[in-house]
């Protein structure tokens, strides 16, 4: 594999240029690519910085770094385009058409994608994380009856990231319950859960997975062993199918895929504008 350098460079958090650049990379599995995010580049000598730092990664990769940046003050990008670099404007790239289709100018101005803009959408936002976290793991479960949605499954099945994803994305209320092994000998849904079923959504994982995923955390120990994951996740199916509760397989996807697919198949909407 070849290796390639690769910059996300912004006047801002850098958020926006390191997911849109990281998209597009996605696609290019043969290149090896060393990545380097440089937020807060609002000023040319911090630009001339970071010039010298991306000529120094083009004498050490297989070609010239590439740089994904959304900067706006265009007397940074003069400073910035004097790097040996490949770049990617993102915002030059797709503003101006959009100028154009809609007749007029953009804000083009610093931190606008990642602004407080609409303080409603923000204070939603910081309710449905702090929702999560206080009824993470099952800790708590008197204030189920204001969840979106209340996800549940074995020990180390992704609970926890996937109610905080959706928190944090979708302004989603999500709590998240663990099938214990109590719960799973009983192969019937937890007495505390009976009252919130329509919320349930149930998470699978593939055994060998899972014993591997608990092996970083407890090795060698029963909880992480291959025939108890077998047994956990068995009964986990037994429970989704004898109570009808919608389930998913989540062995192969990341945090955002499975959160996307729960808003797919429940059809539960975003709370943020």
């Amino acid at each position: 594999m070849s290796k390639r350098h690769a910059f996300f460079v912004s006047d801002g958090t850098g958020i926006t240029a390191e997911a849109l650049g990281l998209s597009l990379l996605s696609q290019f599995s043969h290149v090896t690519f060393e990545r380097t995010t440089l937020p807060f580049i609002d000023s040319v000598d911090k630009a001339r910085e970071a010039t010298a730092q991306i000529d120094k990664a083009a004498q050490e990769g297989d070609g010239r770094p590439l740089v994904f940046d959304t900067i706006v003050d265009q007397g940074v990008r003069a400073e910035l385009a004097k790097a040996n670099a490949f770049f990617v404007d993102i915002f030059g790239t797709f503003l101006k058409p959009l100028e154009q289709e809609l007749t007029t100018h953009s804000s083009y101005s610093v931190g606008k994608s990642h602004a407080i803009s609409d303080r409603q959408a923000y204070k939603t936002r910081i309710d449905a994380v702090h929702f999560a976290l206080d009824n993470d793991d099952g800790a708590r479960t008197r204030h189920y009856d204001q969840a979106d949605i209340i996800l549940v499954g074995v020990s180390r099945s992704g609970k926890t990231p996937t109610s905080l994803y959706l928190a944090l994305q979708y302004g989603l209320r999500a709590a998240n319950y663990p099938l214990t092994e109590e719960d799973l000998d009983g192969e019937t849904l937890p007495k505390v859960l009976k009252p919130y079923k329509s919320k349930i959504f149930g998470l699978l994982v593939d055994a060998d997975r899972l014993a591997a995923i608990r092996n970083e955390r407890m090795p060698g120990s029963k909880y992480a062993s291959p025939r108890q994951c077998e047994i956990e996740v068995r009964a986990a199916q037994t429970i989704y199918k004898r109570e009808h509760l919608p389930c998913m397989d989540v062995t192969e996807l990341s945090v955002e895929e499975i959160a996307s697919r729960i808003m797919q198949l429940t059809g539960i909407k975003r709370r943020l504008s």
